[in-house]
This record gives structure tokens, C-alpha cells and sequence, in this order.
């Protein structure tokens, strides 16, 4: 199967910061994936068009199944977690390797556990498939429950940040060699906690899919050396990522176990400030 990742922008354009439904759906069919794992999704957000950007991407591509997994709802500035069945507390509280397996026929559990109503605006990652599906699954990613102070912007300077809940979403594909778990997540842009985040989901999604062969995709904010050595996978495609005119480095990544993989490529497209990365994979 083709796989592709992609960190979309809320599907916007850094060249001229605009949101093209058009043009979106246009650079989707463009990467001709089977499988197309999707991060930083809008849906029901005003600055995207109040779109639902994986159905757009499913019917660009042609999908038979796709799953949004919200990680915030509400607009940008006024955030919160999503909801979900069993959070007993503020953001975190319910999510330390909290995992859910979902026949493929249940959308609306897997909604109810990580997605907001759709008249909701939400934010999140999404996975889209044009080979059947046997079975969804839904992680949560725990933010770190405290700030913390980091240097950012261009000078140097000191910022107390605030980190955010974040979520993966899974399935089991068929495909012509046998089955293979697909997995998305975005994870946290504070330096160490995302190494600590990537190794709880890859322990988590062991325990629901076990030892059989895996694809963890997504926009990881590390590098590969550390990508790999955290989660104990193969990085099946690599190139610099990020940001996409003059891209500099990987942060959206391929890592696979128990699979085979060829013709990985770094790909840019007109919509967001990542490039996509593409891979063929099938079970080793």
C-alpha cells in the first residue's frame, strides 16, 4: 500500500494564508495514497470554512473509511480537551496509555470517545483508508501537567507554554500481503516530553495490537535518530520535512515494525508549512 503523512495546516498555505478547499482537495488526489495520515485537521473551524478536512480528503481520494480524532475543540485561543467517556478530571487526567478498540462498524463509539458533536468546532488528526478496514483504534496522548519555560522565536527569547492534549488514531488495514495497523499521532512540540509520549503510545498501541506489523506515522517533533531509538522501530522513509519551501529537518516520520518498505519520498505540495512524506509498505 502507498502510505502518506502529512502535517496539513488546518489546510492552509503559508504563500498566500489562505484556506482553498479546492486546492486541498486538489494536492490530496495529487499524492494518490491508499492510506493518508493526517495531522493538524480542522473540523467546524471558522478560519478553515467550517469544513470537515477529512472528508474532504476522503472524497479526494476516494476512500472507503476515515476516522477524525479530535484532541481540542473549540476555536483557536479558547481550546479545551475534548471530551470523552471516561475523563474524570482536567486535561490528562483520563489519558496515561487509556486505549479503546472499536470494531470497524462502531464510528459513533470511537466518536464519542475522542470527537466533539459535529457542530462543534475541533482540531485534531485524521486517518483515511481506500483499503477495507477491520477495526479502529483510539489513543490518548497525555499533555505534560505542567508549563514550562522555553527559548523560542528569532531573537532568542524565554515564553512559559502550555502544553496540549493530543491524540492517535489506529486501524487494522487489509492489504494484498495480509493486515497491517496504521497509526497517526502529533505530538508535543516541548523538547523531551514528546520522546516520553512516543514511547507511552507505541507501548499502548502494543497492547491492542500486538507484536504483528505496524506503521506509527505523524508529525513526531523530533528527529529520526530520536524517533527510532524511543520507539524501537525502523524509520521507512526520511528526508527534511520542515518548513516546506527550505525544509531543514525531519519532523514528520514513517517508523514501521514487521514490514517491508520502498520508494519512500519527501513530497511538497501548495497547501501547509510541511512537506508530505510517502512510502510503500507491506508486511515483511
Amino acid at each position: 500500500m502507498r502510505l502518506v503523512t502529512w502535517n496539513v495546516l488546518h489546510g492552509c498555505s503559508p504563500d498566500d494564508g489562505r484556506v482553498d478547499l479546492d486546492r486541498f482537495a486538489a494536492a490530496v488526489r495529487d499524492l494518490d495514497a491508499d492510506v493518508l495520515a493526517l495531522q493538524e485537521v480542522d473540523r467546524g473551524q471558522e478560519r478553515s470554512r467550517e469544513a470537515d478536512l477529512a472528508e474532504i480528503a476522503a472524497e479526494a481520494m476516494g476512500a472507503r473509511d476515515h476516522r477524525f480524532a479530535a484532541a481540542l475543540v473549540g476555536p483557536p485561543g479558547a481550546w479545551s480537551a475534548a471530551p470523552d467517556e471516561d475523563r474524570v478530571g482536567g486535561p490528562g487526567a483520563a489519558a496515561a496509555d487509556a486505549t479503546a478498540a472499536l470494531p470497524a462498524a462502531a464510528p459513533e463509539r470511537m466518536e464519542a470517545l475522542v470527537a466533539p458533536t459535529p457542530r462543534e468546532p475541533a482540531y485534531g488528526v485524521a486517518l483515511i483508508s481506500r483499503l477495507p478496514v477491520l477495526a479502529w483504534h483510539a489513543v490518548r496522548v497525555p499533555p505534560l501537567p505542567r508549563p514550562v519555560p522555553l527559548l523560542v522565536g528569532r531573537p532568542l527569547r524565554p515564553v512559559v507554554v502550555h502544553d496540549e492534549p493530543r491524540v492517535a488514531v489506529a486501524a487494522r488495514v487489509t492489504t494484498e500481503a495480509g493486515p497491517v495497523t496504521v497509526a497517526t499521532t502529533h505530538l508535543s512540540f516541548i523538547p523531551g516530553w514528546n520522546l516520553v509520549q512516543l514511547r507511552r503510545l507505541v507501548r499502548a498501541l502494543d497492547g491492542e495490537v500486538g507484536p504483528g506489523p505496524l506503521v506509527l506515522t505523524g508529525d513526531l517533533n523530533t528527529g529520526p535518530r530520536r524517533a527510532r531509538w524511543v520507539s524501537g522501530m525502523t524509520g521507512l522513509a526520511g528526508g527534511p520535512t520542515f518548513p516546506a519551501p527550505q525544509p531543514r529537518a525531519q519532523l514528520d516520520h514513517v517508523l514501521g515494525r514487521s514490514v517491508q518498505a520502498r520508494d519512500g519520498e519527501v513530497r511538497r505540495l501548495p497547501v501547509s508549512d510541511h512537506r508530505a512524506l510517502a512510502v510503500t509498505v507491506r508486511p515483511a
